[in-house]
């Protein structure tokens, strides 16, 4: 393959400073360097990585948030731009089973991308579904040819979104995920199966576009994939290519402000420690919402207001156990996903009631299984990740978090687990208090603005910030959303206009 080498422009004059190292930020930042900015990147915390942070505890090691990655390519792109391969950073290995997923009966579906597979395990619980898999596989391969071209353009103008309504039309898009499996499969088992995506990227699955079904293509057409070292040395590999490539970054250097200048436009950030930074624009993967609502001064904001932010739908948010166990449960794969008794009840408690329920439906994330290095010899790394209602709820996470917490390892101890309690040598928490201060995510919402239809696209908030020039949004909460695809085409949206702004030479 032909890698085309980095060359640094002999005088570098633009400044650019952008706020948090998550894959969005760290996304836009590359890009930026590659095309010739001087970047720099602040960060709150004292590693890298936003929601991908690792925590370390006795031996074994957590990823903090995202696990699952697809879209490999965007990966590599990075790489190439900086005249480097990946794999002199990072070693991706394609996962298989990709899920198991598991309900109260006892019955799993093994979840692959071979399609005779999963045909294979469609049979097992309903052969008569097989025909309306078929069709429903159909549907999201028209959506994905006609709904992932659009994941790196940007929706900035009305007439974005104008452009691309007759195909949303066509495709239906005003259907629900749910809706769009329920149509084609019967057994309730198998409409879980297929339908639970959204719930990886903060959607609900009865309320998220149906757009949202390119997921199970996109999955099925390039794999589920895992960093070996997990998902942060992934994002310790993209720190190091930003720095080889010239790019800087500060850590524990927590932002108080976003400066506008007289022109109404970003000119550099305000740390907590009273000093400042200079820059000629400014890219936030901050928490949208949060930073509007806190960095910004309000008279600078006449779109995106108090008002506008808070009355938009936000996502749910989580706990998550990290633990560490003195044995090995080869029983379980790498992912699993276990289905509790109700699914759309469930779900609706969460993001309409918003009432902490008594049951849960829950991933479990064992990275032992492909990389044994996570974990003491003989020892398993593990979380537990239980979708809860965000802040709006009338929950006191410091009563009942460990309530929650016991709760979760006993049904797993009792289901899937046996002696897991006993076997618990390293652990720790984090619930929706750690999303809102220490992530500064508004509500303690996991993946800010929730992927509904009318929160998708133009009507997402904009990359690009209508209120403060030469201010640029990456992450969960902009478009085009969470997850790993979501937020690197974020960082890819970002770098595009920004380099169209000031009319630098782009290199891709």
């Amino acid at each position: 393959m032909f890698v085309r080498r980095f060359q640094p422009p002999r005088s570098i004059t633009l400044k650019v400073i952008v706020i948090g190292s998550g894959f969005g930020g760290l996304t836009a930042a590359i890009r930026l360097r590659a095309k010739g900015y001087d970047v720099e990147i602040v960060e709150k915390r004292d590693k890298p990585g936003g929601r991908a942070y690792v925590y370390e505890q006795d031996g074994f090691v957590f990823d903090g948030g995202p696990t699952i990655i697809t879209a490999p390519w965007l990966i590599h792109e990075l790489f190439e731009l900086a005249g480097k391969r990946t794999e002199d950073y990072v070693k991706m290995v394609k996962l298989d089973p990709y899920y198991n997923v598991r309900f109260e009966d006892g019955t799993v579906f093994h979840y692959n991308g071979n399609h005779d597979d999963v045909v294979r395990e469609i049979s097992k619980f309903n052969p008569a579904d097989v025909k309306g898999y078929e069709k429903f596989f159909g549907k999201t391969h028209d959506i994905f040819k006609a709904g992932f071209d659009l994941i790196d353009q940007p929706f900035t103008y009305l007439s974005d979104m104008i452009r691309v309504l007759p195909e949303l039309v066509r495709l239906r898009a005003n259907d629900s995920v749910a809706t769009l499996v329920n149509r084609h499969i019967k057994d309730h088992r198998l409409r879980q199966v297929f339908s639970f995506h959204p719930l990886l990227i903060g959607g609900n699955p009865f309320r998220t576009t149906s757009i949202y079904a390119l997921i199970h293509k996109l999955e099925q057409e390039w794999g589920v994939w895992f960093a070996m070292g997990g998902t942060g040395a992934l994002v310790k590999a993209l720190v190091r290519l930003f720095t080889d490539i010239g790019g800087t970054i500060r850590y524990s250097t927590e932002v108080s402000q976003i400066m506008v200048n007289d022109a109404g436009a970003a000119c550099g950030v305000a740390l907590a420690d009273g000093s400042t930074m200079q820059a000629d624009a400014v890219v936030c993967n901050g928490d949208i919402s949060q930073a509007y609502l806190s960095l910004i001064p309000s008279k600078y904001r006449k779109v995106n207001t108090d008002r506008h932010i808070t009355k938009m739908d936000h996502s749910m948010s989580l706990f998550v156990i990290y633990f560490g166990t003195n044995r090995k449960y080869e029983n379980l794969a790498h992912h699993e996903i276990l289905m509790g008794p109700r699914y759309k009840e469930l779900v609706e408690d969460i993001f309409t009631r918003k009432v902490l329920a008594d049951d849960f439906s829950l991933y479990l994330h064992r990275p032992t299984a492909t990389d044994p290095s996570l974990a003491p010899e003989g020892c398993d790394s593990w979380y537990v990740l239980s979708p809860v209602p965000h802040l709006g709820a009338n929950v006191d996470w410091t009563v009942t978090a460990p309530k929650y917490r016991d709760a979760i390892m006993q049904y797993l101890e009792e289901r899937y687990m046996p002696g897991l309690r006993k076997h618990i040598v390293a652990e720790s928490y984090i619930d929706p208090l750690h999303f809102r201060h220490t992530l500064n995510s508004h509500l303690g919402s996991a993946f800010g603005v929730e992927p509904t239809l009318f929160q998708s696209a133009w009507l997402r908030p904009h990359n690009k910030s209508e209120d403060v020039a030469g201010l640029y949004f990456t992450g969960a909460g902009t478009h085009p959303g969470a997850g790993l695809p979501g937020v690197m085409s974020s960082g890819k949206i970002v770098s595009r206009m920004l380099a169209a702004e000031f009319a630098m030479a782009s290199v891709d």
